[in-house]
């Protein structure tokens, strides 16, 4: 650190989830000089601050990063909180320099060096990882503030458990997986509305045994080897990912309705304080639970990198009108997998291996920071 109290890297990830983690394994094994940075307080605690019922879709023998394996039984999918639990011992196992607590708010170029402003000051360094995803502000209707005040309104990031609810109707907006799961989950205390178009599901139930030791295989080796970007049909398939929502994964519409749950369509506004749906049905609930995604946001990325649809340009996540700046973890950056478990060690290896080659041989290959 320099008197100006600016920090120097060789290289910054920003972000400290499973994509900044595999990145930082794959720069500490090349030996490159670097810090992992991450705004939530904890490694992991993205996963934590999810809802409790939250397990993932793949069994632990596909959810280990570059270099460490899940711990326990390989067959079952683990909670929300392992998974968390896994990436802080993750970070620990292989000393990787991640500080938690440091938001990003601004990268930039000043001259031949990347610039980096944090809640804490500014780091420069000659290459920046974005490892965040493009998708962290929640995004709710316009019209959800004309909701009566009396209506509980949750995001899904902020809905926990039904304990959150009042006595009294739920209307969950947004039928993919997290719609699913939290429209199962609270149908079983609360008369429950799905509202949102059927995207379809995945025939088989993915907790089975056929589907733990055979089917997940099947379906791992298409999206990670066959939907690609090198090939015809993942190029397609990138393009309807785009354009339409998740299909269930886990809960079955089968499921949904056995338990109870009414599904009906898009929510589409409010009429005297109470959602509408499509086709002009009112519903009277005391709770909405909005779970209508993220908005697309890397306007913090001060750079020429973003092309007409507001997207950001790169060949398999090394950005093609700035030299030196990366990406781990968007969504079909490479193939189906990019954006989850089985896919992020990949890209992230692929990067740096990129990385690598564009720096060469440096004196300060191994310190992990240089002063000014």
């Amino acid at each position: 650190m320099d008197g100006n109290g600016v920090e120097r890297f060789e290289t910054v990830v920003i972000g400290g989830g499973q994509a900044g983690l595999s990145a930082g394994y794959h720069l500490k094994e090349a030996g490159r000089s670097f810090v992992i940075v991450d705004a939530n307080d904890r490694v992991g605690d993205a996963w934590r601050n999810r809802y409790d019922s939250l397990h993932l879709f793949t069994p632990a023998r596909y959810d280990g990063l570059p270099g460490g394996r899940f711990p326990g039984d390989r067959s079952r999918a683990p909670t929300k909180d392992q998974m968390a639990d896994y990436l802080e011992s993750y970070a620990s196992r292989f000393d990787l320099p991640t500080r938690t607590g440091v938001r990003v708010s601004r990268v930039a170029r000043d001259g031949d060096r990347y610039v980096v402003t944090t809640g804490g000051g500014r780091i420069e360094a000659e290459h920046v990882i974005v490892a965040s995803g493009a998708h962290q502000e929640p995004r709710v209707p316009a019209f959800s503030r004309e909701l009566d005040p009396a209506i509980v309104q949750l995001h899904s990031s902020e809905y926990r458990n039904p304990s959150q609810l009042r006595d009294g109707g739920v209307l969950v907006v947004g039928a993919g997986n997290s719609g699913g799961d939290i429209a199962f989950e609270t149908v079983r205390t609360h008369p429950t509305w799905l509202s949102g178009p059927d995207r379809g599901h995945v025939p088989v139930d993915i907790d089975g045994w056929i589907s733990r030791y055979v089917g997940i295989r099947v379906f791992r080796f298409v999206m990670h080897h066959v939907l690609t970007q090198r090939t015809p049909l993942g190029r397609k398939a990138k393009r309807k990912f785009a354009s339409q929502g998740d299909m269930l994964v886990r809960v079955k519409p089968k499921w949904l309705l056995a338990a109870g749950v009414e599904r009906g369509p898009k929510t589409v506004g409010v009429a005297d304080g109470k959602p509408v749906l499509e086709y002009g049905r009112v519903l009277d609930v005391a709770n909405v639970i909005w779970c209508t995604g993220f908005r697309h946001d890397l306007s913090w990325i001060d750079l020429p990198i973003f092309g007409e649809d507001g997207e950001p340009l790169h060949d398999r996540g090394v950005a093609t009108n700035v030299p030196g700046l990366y990406f781990v973890g968007l969504p079909f950056q490479y193939a189906a997998t990019s954006d989850v478990l089985p896919g992020v060690g990949r890209d992230a290896r692929h990067i740096v291996k990129h990385l690598d080659a564009r720096s060469g041989d440096r004196p300060n290959r191994a310190a992990m920071t240089t002063a000014a």
